[in-house]
């Protein structure tokens, strides 16, 4: 089963790599040969709006995008996904899925599209500070409305039948210092084989939810465990810190990109910051920030998912139940068990199930 797992995670993760590196290259590629500019002054040919015109640049981009990558996306998300025996769709789901969550991505999307082109017309070099601001908005109520309104858009979402467990839960909340009203079931297995359970929303949209997945292949305990995890986040204020840290890397990552977009404007033959052409760019620079800095936003991660676990233990007293439940999760997930070091440090937002479990026999 192990070698299953590796086969299946070295297999993602070097799909996944060899697709940034060539996505990166094409579009520096695509702004370097003139490309770019090329595509404006054709889609100006039909519309003189600046707006339609940007929307129209980016629905084409996105469209050329999906067709070229259409059958990595295949490989990943459908054949990969049945060989190891971990998807439970159709073909024709798969692709319905799909276009939901393009969709989906269209409507919220769009508008913070035409919204960041207007701040950047309007506040030239200084976009990155409304910008910034108008995000940190937008973060926060999409995390209250994404339990309520997109979520039920992908799973159907029902409160948990189970009295006793819901009670159990209850309890955990009470200690935890949170208020838990909602416990809801979400049918996973319509997709997916894998289990998960998560916290999620805020103020009076905050809910536990459980995949069937979950419910219908651990026990009480075992369920309990992981949901003292997920409030352990709570307990330790690490929704707080996340949004705290979100807030400044973003304000940081929007400086940089604003600083290096328009110093290199020159390089590519772009006249200044406003021209559709050029905003490419601006990905190009926001990959290579975020390459940078993802090994610290993944080391503050485990570090929060260390503590995460630890409160579970500690508000339990089920070291080896939780342990065991990790373990199920892992091979039920089809998790790597033992992660390269350099791979777990760079590319894993929790540490490895045999790091996660040797710390955890390691607690008094």
């Amino acid at each position: 089963m192990q070698s299953q797992a590796k086969k299946y995670n070295n297999i993602k993760l070097t799909i996944g790599i060899a697709e940034a590196v060539i996505s990166f290259i094409m579009l520096f590629l695509f702004i370097r040969l003139g490309l770019s500019n090329d595509l404006e002054i054709l889609i100006r040919k039909f519309f003189a709006n600046d707006y339609i015109t940007l929307i129209a640049y980016v629905l084409i981009l996105g469209a050329a995008s999906a067709i070229i990558f259409s059958p990595v996306n295949f490989y990943t998300g459908y054949y990969l996904e049945h060989k190891y025996n971990l998807s439970n769709q159709t073909f024709w789901k798969w692709i319905w899925e799909g276009l939901k969550s393009s969709l989906v991505g269209a409507v919220i999307g769009l508008p913070l599209l035409l919204l960041f082109f207007f701040v950047i017309r309007s506040f030239n070099v200084m976009w990155w500070l409304p910008f910034g601001v108008l995000m940190f908005v937008v973060s926060v109520l999409l995390a209250q409305i994404v339990p309520i309104v997109i979520l039920p858009i992908f799973y159907k979402i029902t409160p948990v039948e189970n009295e006793n467990l819901k009670l159990r839960i209850v309890d955990l909340g009470k200690n935890a210092g949170m208020k838990v009203e909602n416990v809801f079931k979400l049918n996973m297995s319509k997709n997916t084989k894998k289990a998960n359970a998560a916290f999620t929303g805020l103020g009076k949209t905050k809910r536990i939810l459980l995949g069937d997945t979950f419910l219908d292949n651990y026990t009480e305990d075992e369920i309990e465990t992981v949901i003292a995890h997920e409030l352990g986040h709570y307990k330790n204020k690490h929704i707080i810190k996340n949004i705290a840290i979100g807030t400044i890397s973003s304000f940081l990552t929007f400086f940089l990109i604003a600083q290096l977009h328009k110093l290199s404007l020159d390089w590519f033959g772009f006249s200044n910051i406003t021209q559709i052409a050029s905003l490419p760019l601006l990905v190009l620079w926001g990959g290579i920030i975020g390459l940078l800095l993802t090994p610290i936003t993944n080391a503050i991660s485990r570090k929060f998912e260390h503590e995460a676990d630890r409160y579970a233990v500690t508000s339990t007293d089920k070291k080896e139940v939780f342990i065991k439940t990790l373990e199920k999760l892992t091979e039920q997930n089809l998790g790597d068990r033992e992660l390269h070091p350099f791979i777990e440090w760079f590319f894993y937002s929790h540490p490895s199930i045999n790091n996660r479990t040797k710390w955890l026999r390691s607690l008094n």
